[in-house]
């Protein structure tokens, strides 16, 4: 019998060959911290590694899917100063919680049930497959905290969007609806929010139903032969977010996030 690990910040379940991972920290709609972030990673590793599993689901608890990072927490004091000396140490590349899922060996289905901003928004463009609630709404607001976004949104959504459409999200920070993500094709469909978890859950298990060592053949197949090795990118995304961080324009950016104001750029 499969171990069932468990975790802090997210809930893990697997019935009938397929995992559901699902975001739990709704006090702060789902924001990520750094525990977070490692969980991420250890249960994409888990799912990658456990043969009972042929496909998964990522979600997360009401009332948002992934508000992004947890700037509070991740974008000042210790945490933030650790950051920039992880991106400037010449070592960093994919940040570890991506490429954990952008690695993992199973087809894996993002069921956004509300906002997905940032690095939620990534997360859900790490995914191989889209549903989202009525209620979903996307945005790469990255540009807002004057820094760039990960390799999601620089090479999965101009892919899924069109690079006119993805340069306009990118530059603007601009978010969509769930109408205009599935018209736009950023996800598959979106359906009323009640319906969005047995509609993931039909999916994930007539995916399951196939043979597991022609799906990982299969996606393995769409890494080499449309994704690509995600490092090289993963690796200049790091590099330059190290000297963002390090800007007066970002600390303005979160300075006015927290204090509820517009910001006052200065391209420095």
């Amino acid at each position: 019998m499969t171990t069932i690990p468990t975790f802090e910040n997210l809930i893990f379940s697997l019935d009938a060959h397929v995992a559901t991972v699902t975001l739990n920290r709704p006090e702060v709609r789902n924001a990520l911290n750094r525990q977070a972030y490692d969980e991420l990673e250890a249960v994409f590793r888990h799912i990658s590694a456990t043969p009972e599993i042929r496909c998964a689901i990522i979600t997360d608890t009401d009332p948002a899917f992934c508000s992004g990072e947890d700037v509070k927490a991740m974008m000042t004091g210790p945490q933030r100063e650790a950051s920039v000396k992880r991106l400037t140490s010449g070592e960093a590349g994919t940040t570890p919680a991506a490429a954990a899922v952008l690695d993992c060996s199973k087809p894996v289905i993002a069921a956004v049930n509300g906002t997905a901003v940032g690095w939620g928004c990534e997360l859900a463009l790490y995914a191989d497959i889209r549903i989202a609630s009525d209620k979903a709404r996307f945005g790469e607001i990255f540009i807002k905290r004057g820094l760039i976004t990960d390799v999601g949104g620089l090479s999965r959504l101009p892919a899924l969007v069109g690079p006119s459409r993805a340069a306009e999200l990118l530059f603007t920070g601009d978010l969509v609806d769930a109408a205009e993500a599935e018209r736009s094709g950023l996800i598959s469909r979106s359906v009323p929010h009640d319906e969005l978890m047995p509609a993931a859950r039909d999916l994930a298990a007539r995916i399951a139903a196939n043979p597991p060592l022609a799906l990982a053949a299969m996606k393995e197949g769409l890494r080499k032969g449309f994704h690509g090795d995600h490092q090289p990118l993963g690796a200049w995304v790091s590099a330059t977010l190290g000297q963002l961080f390090q800007t007066a324009d970002h600390r303005e950016g979160v300075a006015s996030f927290l204090e509820k104001r517009a910001p006052q750029f200065k391209g420095e």
